[in-house]
């Protein structure tokens, strides 16, 4: 079991996987020309002009540029942790953790998991609209709906079958997006002018309510985030080279859209310029290319946020809930809680809002504030791997003044459905913020002593044999990270809550690294044959099933010659039984004595709430039910007492 598990090399290229990366990584970005120049002209519907077209054309080239191209594609994806990206995995490459670096993870976790809700709803709703247009009545609702029940059905079996054709179809999903709009750019080229930044200028001073469209604008570049994330499953290379091929595709048709408004000038507001720039013979293809599509970019966001909450889950950010490994794909997820939460809530959605139109007013605001804290993370981390420089100020002043900008224009977005993403995120954080500084606080209190003073005790305890023996082996799940130690109470647990008789004793410490796939472990007899320390070094990508594992090292210690596990019983031992085990998992239980800050007691409260959605560590820890024990000891506050009661 020691050693790292490998990931592939993120700098590696190839057409198998430049082809996988259009499939998994451009889903959400990919899909944007569904709903972006609708949602401009819609806008501007009580204005239309050619400004608008142009200057929006104009915001839109530049945000790709600027904000995917420069901001993720060259610089944020070489802060990479072992190829793995995304907003938790900066946060570990951060050298010095701060409370409020934790504070940032967790704002821009919870903004990304409130967009895992309002995309598939959007992108989905927007493709099956386009049957519209053959038969206005045609029900909406209900087909997306059936989509959604579906999709998520699938889930609990993994996507290996499905995700192998999600490359090929994303193919022809781009390769549609720039036939389409070269189709009518040839027909007025001039809208290419809309490159020169003069318009883009001139649409956010000149044009009424310029500055509000953005938020719209910001539609185009909402999946840049993804970029990122999926980082550890692409490679950097296949990310960047592929990202080539889909701006273009992207602005081809981006740029025809708005070639068709300026020859068909001031258009209904229920028409979207995306089905309408498709000849009318192509019109069912396109929809049927464009709902494969909508459920890729669906697909890309659930496991996104299975993804995401896994690594939550590893670094202490979210409690500990079910994780399952469907297929043998490397580090495809199942969580059974969260992917039924997203089908009641995308359902709800869909009910809610309606019409895509409707959601475009809840889209972009949380996932503006994503962006907002990847910049102010990668800065603070550039600043520790760079030092003092103008670069990592740099990268500061310009994107947070860019999506700054973006947020403000968002902001009008609020009472017209952004409430709805933000109240989400506001839930998400919260959880996140109850368990992981309510772990802390109780952390803080957490006893330890010094393990030399108790190894004549442990020993001469293991051979007492007027004390009933709890189990051969004796097992302890630990914190302690220094060998030299142990939590006070696990020394109450063995000598005071009910003496523990064990002819050996387990120490067993859990390190989860920053290394996302670290996959080792280390070997100590503290005591010869009665007091062991193993400490598994486990990646915050690797599922901890701490029982496998353990019997694995335990196999590894006999077959050197290291330890024996004979039964200690000589009727079993001349059968050749092996010894029995029984672990003590030890929950600390802050009593109502403690006097604790008003901060401290909203943070516990939450901790509290939080637990109520955590399985127990028995499950997480992938233990055996039928041998483990869990005990309950108090956490002691050291406090002053006012005053002692008096006898009389």
């Amino acid at each position: 079991m020691k050693g790292k598990e490998g990931h592939s090399d993120i700098n590696k290229l190839s057409i198998g996987g430049l082809i996988v990366t259009l499939g998994i990584v451009y889903g959400d970005l990919g899909t944007s020309p569904l709903y972006t120049m609708k949602a401009i002209v819609l806008g501007g519907a009580g204005n239309f002009n050619d400004l608008l077209i142009y200057g929006s054309l104009s915001c839109i080239f530049w945000t790709l540029t600027l904000q995917t191209t420069v901001k993720y594609i060259l610089i944020t994806l070489r802060a990479d942790n072992n190829g793995e990206g995304g907003i938790y995995a900066l946060f570990a490459l951060v050298r010095k953790k701060s409370a409020w670096a934790a504070i940032l993870t967790m704002i821009g976790g919870a903004a990304l998991l409130a967009d895992g809700v309002i995309t598939p709803s959007i992108t989905v709703t927007s493709a099956i609209e386009g049957l519209q247009i053959f038969n206005a009545g045609i029900p909406v609702i209900p087909i997306v709906l059936v989509i959604f029940a579906g999709l998520f059905f699938i889930q609990q079996f993994g996507t290996k079958l499905v995700g192998t054709s999600f490359g090929p179809i994303m193919v022809i999903w781009f390769l549609m997006l720039g036939v389409t709009g070269f189709s009518q750019l040839i027909h007025h080229a001039d809208i290419l002018k809309a490159v020169n930044p003069v318009f883009a200028v001139r649409f956010l001073t000149e044009y009424p309510g310029g500055f509000v469209l953005l938020g719209a604008v910001f539609l185009c570049t909402t999946g840049a985030e993804a970029l990122y994330s999926d980082l550890g499953h692409c490679g950097r290379a296949n990310i960047r080279v592929s990202w080539i091929f889909v701006k273009l595709m992207l602005l081809l048709n981006y740029f025809g859209q708005g070639a068709w408004l300026l020859m068909n000038e001031a258009p209904a507001n229920d028409i979207n310029p995306f089905f309408s720039i498709m000849p009318g013979w192509f019109v069912l293809p396109g929809v049927i290319i464009s709902t494969a599509a909508a459920v890729i970019a669906s697909q890309a966001l659930i496991t996104g946020s299975f993804t995401l909450l896994s690594e939550a889950v590893s670094l202490n950010f979210w409690p500990k809930i079910r994780i399952l490994y469907p297929t043998q794909v490397k580090g495809q997820v199942y969580l059974p809680f969260v992917n039924w939460f997203l089908w009641i809530i995308c359902s709800l959605v869909v009910i809610f809002f309606k019409k895509s139109s409707n959601m475009e007013a809840a889209y972009g605001l949380a996932i503006t504030i994503t962006m907002i804290m990847t910049t102010l993370l990668l800065s603070y981390y550039l600043f520790q791997k760079i030092g003092r420089g103008y670069f990592p100020l740099l990268i500061l002043i310009i994107f947070l003044t860019i999506e700054g900008g973006f947020l403000i224009a968002n902001l009008h977005k609020f009472r017209y459905g952004g409430w709805f993403t933000l109240l989400l995120a506001s839930i998400y954080f919260l959880v996140m913020l109850g368990f992981y500084f309510g772990r802390k606080i109780k952390n803080r209190h957490i006893k330890f002593s010094n393990l030399e003073e108790y190894l004549p005790v442990i020993k001469d305890l293991s051979k007492d044999k007027s004390v009933p023996k709890a189990a051969t082996n004796l097992v302890y799940i630990i914190k302690a990270n220094n060998k030299n130690q142990v939590e006070s109470k696990v020394i109450y647990s063995i000598f005071q809550k009910q003496p523990k008789r064990a002819e050996t004793y387990w120490l067993l410490h859990i390190d989860r690294v920053d290394d996302p796939y670290r996959f080792d472990y280390e070997f100590e007899q503290i005591i010869p044959g009665i007091l062991m320390r193993l400490d598994f070094h486990i990646g915050f990508k690797v599922q901890p099933k701490i029982n496998l594992y353990f019997r694995e090292a335990l196999e590894d210690l006999v077959q050197s010659g290291e330890i024996n596990l004979e039964s200690s019983y000589e009727s079993l031992k001349k059968h050749n039984f092996t010894g029995d085990f029984k672990f003590i998992l030890i929950e600390r239980i802050m009593i109502r004595d403690n006097k604790l800050s008003n901060w401290e007691n909203f943070i516990l409260t939450l901790n509290n709430i939080a637990r109520k959605i955590s399985i127990s560590d028995i499950r997480a820890f992938n233990l055996d039910s039928t041998n483990t024990v869990v005990e309950q000891v108090p956490i002691i506050v050291d406090q002053t007492i006012p005053r002692r009661i008096n006898r009389i």
